[in-house]
């Protein structure tokens, strides 16, 4: 199925380079939309760009230190997510069978259903996130695409849409994306605002919600 791209591309939009098998973005993103439903700004509109990590590193993520920064923000910022992601039944020195490996087919759906439109590729965006850290799916399997697909009424990935993960990749780094998650706000960026971050040899990571950080930088919207 051929998807056109959109012809109506809201004034305010919220650009996001990131990765899904990143845990930093799944709680930033949801800090934006939390934002968003209090201020009742229903115009912005999230366009969660590819940053595909296993590319930018050469290495897919290490799913244990993925585990480990899950942990850390649940029992620090969000004790609401990774509920499935970090259930008791799985051990902290033990990978989770449903870690993907690879994220670059689930990107492409993103970017497929945002070549549908904005709301859609938002819906998916935050769809294929909720399923690997929420629901404890594989979101590099072909079947559990197939069925985040369906539920848009969109289709698989094709080349073309694997190639438009490539082609945010190469924007982000001729936009000096950092890491995942890059936020914009037209020219100006931050890169993972809605938290302050921070690693002490002893201590290890602690990490802090920044609402103030990201209502300042999106000032003008919210």
């Amino acid at each position: 199925m051929a998807i056109p791209p959109t012809d109506h591309v809201p004034e305010n939009i919220i650009e996001v380079f990131a990765d899904i098998w990143c845990p930093f973005t799944h709680v930033g993103l949801h800090m934006i939309e939390a934002l968003r439903q209090r201020s009742g700004r229903t115009d912005i509109a999230i366009h969660v760009r590819a940053w595909p990590l296993e590319l930018v590193n050469q290495r897919p993520m290490d799913p244990l230190s993925t585990r480990a920064n899950a942990t850390e923000l649940r029992a620090q910022v969000a004790p609401g997510l990774f509920g499935a992601y970090l259930s008791p039944s799985t051990s902290a020195d033990e990978a989770p069978t449903w870690f993907p490996a690879s994220t670059l087919d689930a990107l492409a759906l993103a970017a497929r259903a945002y070549r549908r439109d904005l709301a859609t590729g938002e819906a998916v965006s935050f769809a294929v996130r909720r399923a690997l850290f929420e629901e404890a799916r594989d979101i590099s399997s072909r079947e559990v695409l197939a069925e985040i697909a369906a539920d848009h009424d969109l289709d698989l990935p094709d080349d073309e849409d694997r190639a438009a993960v490539r082609a945010d990749w190469a924007e982000g780094q001729s936009r000096e994306v950092i890491g995942s998650p890059h936020f914009f706000k037209g020219a100006d960026s931050k890169f993972c605002v809605a938290l302050q971050i921070s690693k002490d040899p002893v201590t290890g990571l602690s990490v802090q919600p920044n609402t103030a950080a990201l209502e300042a930088f999106f000032t003008e919207f919210f």
